[in-house]
C-alpha cells in the first residue's frame, strides 16, 4: 500500500488524485461526512476481494453505512477493521473517483487518513464495470 503523510483530510484529494487507480486519472474526490451528525471520523470495514467498504461514524456511533456499491456486497464480504500502521482505527474517508476517455467512472479508490498519526494510505480500490454509475457520488456521504 502506498503511503504518505499528510496535515488534514483536505490533503486526502492530492494523495488520490496522485494515485491513478487502473491508470485512470481522478477526475472527483469525495469526502465522507455523517448524515447524522456531520462526523468526519470513522471507523472503517473493508473487504477488498468482495469490494466493500463500509463506515461507521466515531461522534454519534450512527449505524454504519455501506459506501458506494458496497450495500451488493455485504452478504459475501468477510470485511476486516482498516488499521493504520500505528494502531489507530479512526480515520478521516474520501473516495477518488476515475473516469474512462468517454467519461464513465471506471474506478473507485478509498483514500484513509489516520486521524492519530496522520498517515493516508489507498486501502480499497475497484474498478466500476457497469453503466451508468454516477450514482456512486452521491453514496460517499
Amino acid at each position: 500500500m502506498t503511503t504518505r503523510k499528510i496535515a488534514n483530510a483536505t490533503g486526502l484529494d492530492e494523495f488520490l488524485r496522485d494515485y491513478q487507480a487502473g491508470g485512470y486519472p481522478v477526475a472527483e474526490v469525495v469526502h465522507a461526512a455523517c448524515a447524522d451528525c456531520g462526523g468526519t471520523v470513522f471507523a472503517v470495514l473493508l473487504d477488498d476481494e468482495a469490494g466493500f467498504v463500509e463506515r461507521w461514524c466515531t461522534s454519534c456511533e450512527a449505524d454504519g453505512v455501506a459506501m458506494l456499491d458496497s450495500a451488493e456486497y455485504a452478504e459475501e464480504a468477510e470485511p476486516g477493521e482498516a488499521t493504520c500502521p500505528c494502531g489507530g482505527e479512526y480515520f478521516e474517508v474520501a473516495v477518488g473517483f476515475s473516469r474512462n476517455a468517454d467519461g464513465d467512472i471506471r474506478w473507485v479508490s478509498v483514500g484513509l487518513r489516520c486521524v492519530a498519526d496522520g498517515l493516508a494510505g489507498v486501502y480499497i480500490d475497484w474498478k466500476i464495470d457497469y453503466l451508468p454509475a454516477e450514482h456512486l457520488l452521491t453514496t460517499v456521504r
